[in-house]
């Protein structure tokens, strides 16, 4: 009997028992409610198809469709306090760390990764929002910092794909202190003639966009990507007013001049290797007919020239006192004053008492 209870049994309450399916097999776009499969997001690079509506990509998928053959090198980040003021709400501080990287599997929410986009070098720093949100830390100003000199080093260019909400709460001032530390790091950039490139993915918000999310030299958005630095919301119940459709999204930024483009994720690789390729190689990116005119006006300008140059001298001040005095043609006419001699040569009369000398 012990072959029906150890065989039988178990395989006829494996054929009758109902099947589990994953809960994450489809997932349901936020704006029109369409159900799409999870493999054909992947494939489209989490966007949905019909929609057009960017859903957050993992930090990793990230990198690996950015680099070329998704080869990269990770930048090991320096390592910070975990818990520096011994914070605590409704759970400590340090098992919401705890928590946070089980779930994502990373040390903290930034990533740095350096290798070649269509064949160029640059480093790139991203943001995790799935790791507290995004939020700026002691442990994430470090790595932007870390970013900032391995780009300045290997004179790489630097791309951030920004996402937050903002400052880390539990680091209280601590982390407000990222704010003016990251802002220096950007400026090393800028005093070396590095390009630095800013990508706003959603959302981004608070003090990261209150400091080396919005100081790159060319900022780009997502499509549909919240930013700014306090939330719609909150704003509401401020000014007590109604904010305009699409107040805060990347193409109301666009519009008013905040971004310099609002670019899909489809075309974001290539939009981001011209761009450098602009920057780093400005005559690269011109046709062969423009190259040549521009290396012949070069030449040109490097020739000393054969043809006789006329000398400029200076007006006598007389001249140049006439000059001054005359009057504008639209001004009113001023009485003529008697000239000292006439075109004849014979002497002007003049008027009022002569004396002897």
């Amino acid at each position: 009997m012990n072959w029906i209870d150890n065989v039988v049994r178990p395989k006829i309450r494996t054929l009758f028992s109902s099947s589990q399916t994953p809960e994450n097999l489809w997932i349901k776009c936020p704006e029109t409610g369409e159900m799409v499969f999870h493999r054909d997001l992947e494939k489209n690079d989490w966007v949905v198809p019909n929609s057009g509506h960017h859903m957050r990509m993992p930090i990793r998928e990230r990198l690996n469709r950015l680099f070329d053959g998704g080869q990269y090198e990770l930048i090991a980040t320096p390592d910070v306090g975990a818990d520096p003021l011994k914070f605590r709400d409704e759970r400590r501080y340090t098992d919401r760390i705890k928590d946070a990287r089980a779930k994502t599997g990373e040390q903290d929410a930034f990533l740095v990764a350096t290798g070649t986009l269509e064949t160029q070098g640059v480093v790139v720093a991203a943001q995790n929002f799935a790791f507290m949100g995004g939020s700026l830390g002691m442990a994430a100003g470090e790595a932007f910092i870390k970013a900032c000199d391995v780009a300045v080093e290997r004179g790489l260019p630097l791309i951030l794909f920004a996402a937050s909400g903002g400052a880390r709460m539990q680091e209280g001032i601590l982390s407000l202190m990222q704010l003016p530390r990251t802002t220096v790091a950007v400026q090393q950039l800028k005093e070396a003639g590095l390009p630095y490139i800013v990508v706003l993915t959603n959302p981004t918000t608070g003090g990261v966009t209150a400091s080396y999310a919005m100081l790159g030299d060319i900022h780009i958005a997502e499509p549909g990507a919240l930013i700014g630095f306090a939330g719609p919301r909150v704003i509401e119940q401020t000014i007590r007013e109604k904010l305009p459709e699409g107040f805060q999204r990347a193409e109301y930024l666009l519009e008013h001049g905040m971004l310099d483009m609002v670019v899909t994720r489809h075309e974001m690789r290539p939009t981001l290797a011209r761009l450098i390729d602009l920057m780093t190689n400005p005559v690269s990116v011109l046709t062969p007919a423009a190259s040549d005119a521009v290396a012949g006006a070069s030449d040109e300008a490097a020739e000393p020239s054969e043809e006789p140059v006329a000398e400029v001298t200076e007006p006598d001040s007389e001249a140049a006192a006439a000059m001054v005095a005359e009057p504008e043609p639209n001004s009113p006419q001023q009485p003529a004053q008697p000239s000292s001699s006439s075109a004849s040569g014979t002497p002007a009369p003049v008027s009022g008492p002569i004396t002897a000398s």
